[in-house]
């Protein structure tokens, strides 16, 4: 269910990296409930854009508010705390610590924002549960298929029940049928509620999963839609 308040916003957001423009003048609003694809071809500023949402860079010009904070104005140790708490981060090739079992991966992000270790594993559990992995708690990162190890990464940027969910590419490193699995995953969880926010270059995923597309060319914006998504 879509209601109207803005979870994200871009004003006239503006990113340069010497003479070259990532970022063009965007503005955009999310607002909460929505999913929402960034999409264009390589080099259009899609992962600028999620990085800006996410805390990771600075706008040149123009302002990014999430949930209420003005990124542009938040020191590097608050940035930080508001990604540790307020978001969660769905990586294309999933960022797993390699020598760390799949149970403490995901309870990590919770012991980093002081939740007890007991209690950090426990919803680590129920999460890997929910997500169909649960067998997979005791195993490491490298004997895991693509699959498992993105819905390991889906479990790990909820721990902390992060009410804006950020995803890049996350269906980029995997076979059709792993790929499927994490679209309808993604759309279970938009479905109950979880604001999504997502770039790729996958039509597929977009039209499963999304409520709107923007597309990027060139950082601007040159299109936007809603979409009909469905399951076929």
């Amino acid at each position: 269910m879509v209601n109207e308040d803005p979870v994200v916003r871009l004003d006239d957001v503006r990113r340069e990296f010497g003479d070259t423009a990532a970022l063009d003048g965007v503005s955009l609003d999310i607002l909460a409930g929505e999913a929402v694809a960034v999409m264009g071809p390589s080099g259009s500023g899609k992962s600028t854009l999620l990085n800006m949402v996410a805390g990771l860079d600075r706008a040149s010009a123009g302002s990014v508010t999430v949930l209420g904070e003005k990124l542009d104005t938040m020191s590097e140790g608050a940035l930080a705390r508001y990604r540790r708490r307020r978001i969660g981060m769905v990586f294309q090739f999933f960022n797993l610590l390699d020598d760390l079992p799949v149970l403490e991966n995901v309870a990590l992000s919770a012991r980093l924002i002081g939740t007890s270790a007991k209690k950090a594993r426990v919803r680590a559990l129920d999460l890997l549960d929910e997500l169909g992995v649960a067998d997979r708690a005791r195993a490491y990162p490298a004997v895991l298929s693509g699959g498992e190890r993105q819905r390991v990464g889906v479990a790990r940027a909820l721990m902390n029940r992060p009410a804006l969910l950020l995803a890049d590419e996350p269906t980029g490193a995997l076979d059709t049928r792993n790929g499927e699995q994490v679209m309808d995953l993604l759309l279970d969880l938009n479905q109950i509620g979880q604001t999504l926010l997502m770039v790729t270059h996958d039509q597929r995923l977009a039209d499963h999963c999304a409520s709107r597309s923007v597309e990027l060319v060139d950082g601007r914006i040159v299109r936007e839609r809603a979409l009909d998504r469905s399951r076929a």
